[in-house]
C-alpha cells in the first residue's frame, strides 16, 4: 500500500507554521519535466509560426490537465498527456514563466511584414506576457484562464480545485487504455500535491498569505471535498460509471480497476488534502484580517498590474471607482422605474429586489424536482434564443453547449454560473454550469440573463467561435483576455434585450438590469477593497444594499474579489468599450452599418486586447467608408 512521503510533507507544514525567511531554500520533490523542444519539426516551418507554436507547447506541457480539457494534439503537450498531472513547484513555475519571456525576446527579433503575421505577433506577445505574469512577482501560479493568480490555495480556484474538477468533467474513458491513464493520473496525486505544497510554502515564506476569512473558507472547502466516502466521490463515481460502460472488458478486470481507483483516491487524494487542511489551519495564526491585496508585500504594485492585465485599461483605480459609482446610479434609476411601474414602491431598490426575490412566484421548489426544472428552463432559454441568433449573427459556432448542475462536492466553492470550453474535436460540448446549492439564489427572473451570459450569445458563442478559428495560432484560439471575454458576455445581455428577448417580461428585464448593476458594483468594491482599503464587511454591506442580492451570493462574491484582484473589473469595462466601438461605427457608417458584420469583426479575429479591438474596428470603419470601385 503506497503512502505520501509524510516526512517531506510534514517538513513543509513546519515551514508554513514558521513562515521561513524568503532567503531560506524550500525543500521540494523535483518532478522531472524535460524542457520542451521548440524546433522538433520534420519540415521547415517559418520562424514566426514555430515561435507561436512554442508558446502552446510550453503552456500545454506545463498544464496537461488543460490539454485534456481541450483535447489538443499530443505534439503540443510534449507527448501523451492524459496520464500526467501538473507540476506547480517553485522551480516548475519559474521555468514556465521564463520560457514565455524568452519566447517574447525571440519574437521581438523576428521581422514580419504580412498583415496576418503582424497581427499575430502583436497579440501573441501580449498573450505571452499575460500568461507569464509580471517579472516582479514570482508568487502565485499561472492560471490558463486568468494569467497570474496570487494565491495557489484558496476557496474558489487553484490546482486543488480545478485539476480534479476538470478530471471529472473532461477526462473521457472509452477504452481500457483510457482507464489506465485515468488511474495513472490518480496515482500521480502524490507528486502533484507535493508540488502545490512546495509552492504554497515558498509563497507564504515571502509573506503572501491570504486573509484569515479566506483561509477559513478554504479549509471548509477542502473538508467538503473529502467529506464523501471514497466510493461516493466524483473522482471515483465518474471513473466507475465510464468503466462500467466499456464493452469487451470482463467483470474481474473492472473490479480490479475500481479497487485501484479507490486505493489511489484514499492514499493519494484524501491523505494529501488532509495535509493541506492541516497546513491551512497553521496559516491561520499568521494571516491578517485585512481584505485587500494592498496588505500583501508590494501589494499596491501588484494591483496596478492586475488592473492593467485583467481590466485591460489605462484608467487609474480611482477613475474606475468613479465610473462604477456613476453606472450604479444610472442602472439603479432604470430599475426603480420598472419597479414603480409594477407596483413596488416602498424601500430602496435593493430592499425591493430582496422582497421580490422572496416572492414564491419567482422561486423554484427546493427539491430535486425543482432543481431539474431549473435545468429544463435553462435549456428552453437556449433553444429559444438560438432560433433568433441569425437576426444579429452571421457565423454560427460548430460546437454544442450543454447545461449541467455543479456536482455537490463543488457547490460550496463554485460561482452561481460558469462556462467551460468544448473539446477542439467536438467530442465534448461547451458546458454551462449552474450552482443549485441555494435555490433562492436562482430566482426565475434572473435566469434568462444568466443564460445569455454563459451560453448564447455570450461565453459559449464567443469561446466556441474563437476555438474554431484554426487559422490562428493555438494559443490565440484559447485566448482568455478577461476584459474581452467577460465584456463580450455582458454586452451579449444588452444584445438579447435589443433582440426583444425581454418583451412583455418586465421582471426578466429587471433581472437583466440587476445583473448589469452587479457588474457596475464590482467596479466599486474591487477598487474599494484593493485601492481604498475597504474591509470585507464594508464591501459586503455596499454590495448587498446596492443590488438586493441574497446574502450567500454577496459574501461569496466579495470573497472571490479578495483573491482575484482586478478580475471583476473586466466585465463592465469590456462591455463599455464594445458598446463605445459599436456606437462609433454606427455613427460613422450610418445606413452602411451592418450589425452582423460588426459582430463577425469582433468575434472571428479571436479574443484580443481592447486596444487591438479598437484598432480593428477603426480600420474596418475606414475600409467601409472607402468608395467601392
Amino acid at each position: 500500500m503506497k503512502n505520501i512521503p509524510l516526512k517531506l510533507s510534514l517538513a513543509m507544514l513546519v515551514a508554513l507554521a514558521g513562515c521561513q525567511d524568503k532567503s531560506e531554500p524550500v525543500q521540494t520533490v523535483e518532478t522531472e519535466i524535460k524542457p520542451v523542444e521548440t524546433k522538433t519539426v520534420e519540415k521547415a516551418v517559418p520562424p514566426i509560426i514555430d515561435n507561436f507554436d512554442a508558446s502552446a507547447r510550453v503552456l500545454f506541457h506545463a498544464r496537461p490537465h488543460y490539454a485534456t480539457v481541450l483535447g489538443v494534439e499530443e505534439s503540443l503537450a510534449g507527448g501523451k498527456y492524459n496520464h500526467r498531472l501538473d507540476d506547480y513547484s517553485p522551480q516548475a513555475e519559474a521555468r514556465l514563466r521564463d520560457k514565455l519571456r524568452e519566447i517574447n525576446k525571440q519574437l521581438t527579433n523576428i521581422e514580419v511584414t504580412e498583415p496576418t503575421d503582424v497581427d499575430n505577433k502583436k497579440v501573441m506577445m501580449n498573450l505571452n506576457r499575460y500568461f507569464a505574469g509580471h517579472e516582479d512577482f514570482d508568487i502565485g501560479y499561472i492560471d490558463l484562464w486568468m494569467g497570474l493568480s496570487p494565491f495557489i490555495v484558496n476557496q474558489i480556484n487553484g490546482p486543488l480545485i480545478d485539476v480534479p474538477n476538470y478530471m471529472v468533467a473532461n477526462q473521457k474513458i472509452n477504452s481500457v487504455d483510457d482507464a489506465k491513464e485515468y488511474l495513472q493520473r490518480l496515482d500521480g496525486y502524490d507528486a502533484f500535491l507535493q508540488s502545490v505544497m512546495a509552492k504554497l510554502s515558498a509563497d507564504t515564506g515571502k509573506g503572501w498569505i491570504p486573509p484569515k476569512v479566506i483561509i477559513e473558507k478554504t479549509i471548509a472547502g477542502l473538508e467538503s471535498f473529502i467529506e464523501p466516502e471514497v466510493t461516493a466521490h466524483p473522482l471515483y463515481t465518474t471513473f466507475e460509471k465510464q468503466v462500467n460502460a466499456l464493452d469487451g472488458v470482463d467483470e474481474t478486470e473492472k473490479q480490479r480497476f475500481y479497487q485501484q481507483a479507490e486505493q489511489h483516491i484514499e492514499d493519494g487524494v484524501y491523505s494529501g488534502y488532509r495535509l493541506f487542511i492541516d497546513a491551512q489551519k497553521q496559516l491561520l495564526e499568521k494571516a491578517t484580517m485585512e481584505s485587500g491585496i494592498w496588505a500583501q508585500p508590494n501589494g499596491e504594485a501588484y494591483y496596478a498590474d492586475a488592473v492593467k492585465m485583467l481590466g485591460d485599461t489605462d484608467m487609474s483605480p480611482e477613475e474606475i471607482h468613479q465610473v462604477g459609482l456613476s453606472e450604479v446610479e444610472r442602472i439603479t434609476a432604470e430599475m426603480d422605474a420598472i419597479l414603480v411601474a409594477n407596483g413596488h414602491t416602498e424601500g430602496t431598490v435593493g430592499e425591493r429586489m430582496l422582497a421580490i426575490n422572496d416572492d414564491p412566484q419567482f422561486l423554484y421548489e427546493d427539491s430535486e424536482a425543482g432543481r431539474a426544472q431549473v435545468i429544463a428552463d435553462l435549456n428552453g432559454y437556449i433553444e429559444e434564443i438560438n432560433q433568433r441568433m441569425p437576426e444579429q449573427f452571421a457565423t454560427k459556432p460548430p460546437y454544442e453547449v450543454e447545461v449541467r448542475a455543479f456536482p455537490k462536492a463543488r457547490e460550496a466553492s463554485a460561482p452561481g454560473g460558469m462556462y467551460s470550453s468544448p473539446k477542439i474535436d467536438g467530442s465534448a460540448p461547451g458546458i454551462y454550469w449552474i450552482n443549485l446549492r441555494d435555490i433562492k439564489a436562482v430566482p426565475k427572473f434572473d435566469l434568462k440573463t444568466l443564460t445569455y451570459h454563459e451560453a448564447n450569445p455570450g461565453h459559449h458563442w464567443q469561446v466556441a467561435l474563437n476555438l474554431a478559428q484554426d487559422s490562428l495560432p493555438m494559443v490565440r484560439r484559447i485566448a482568455p483576455y478577461n476584459a474581452y471575454v467577460e465584456g463580450w458576455a455582458l454586452y451579449s445581455e444588452v444584445v438579447a434585450k435589443e433582440m426583444g428577448m425581454y418583451k412583455d417580461d418586465p421582471y426578466g428585464d429587471l433581472g437583466r438590469l440587476k445583473a448589469e448593476l452587479f457588474r457596475a458594483v464590482r467596479l466599486v468594491v474591487d477598487t474599494g477593497l484593493h485601492h481604498k482599503k475597504w474591509t470585507r464587511e464594508e464591501a459586503i454591506k455596499y454590495m448587498a444594499k446596492s443590488t438586493g442580492t441574497v446574502e450567500s451570493d454577496v459574501v461569496a462574491e466579495i470573497e472571490r474579489y479578495m483573491v482575484w484582484p482586478g478580475q471583476a473589473l473586466g466585465y463592465k469595462l469590456g462591455m463599455l468599450k464594445i458598446l463605445e466601438l459599436r456606437q462609433m461605427a454606427r455613427e460613422a457608417l450610418g445606413e452602411q452599418f451592418d450589425i452582423k458584420a460588426f459582430h463577425d469583426l469582433v468575434l472571428l479575429g479571436g479574443a484580443v486586447p481592447m486596444a487591438v479591438l479598437e484598432e480593428k474596428v477603426n480600420a474596418w470603419v475606414k475600409k467601409q467608408k472607402m468608395p467601392q470601385i
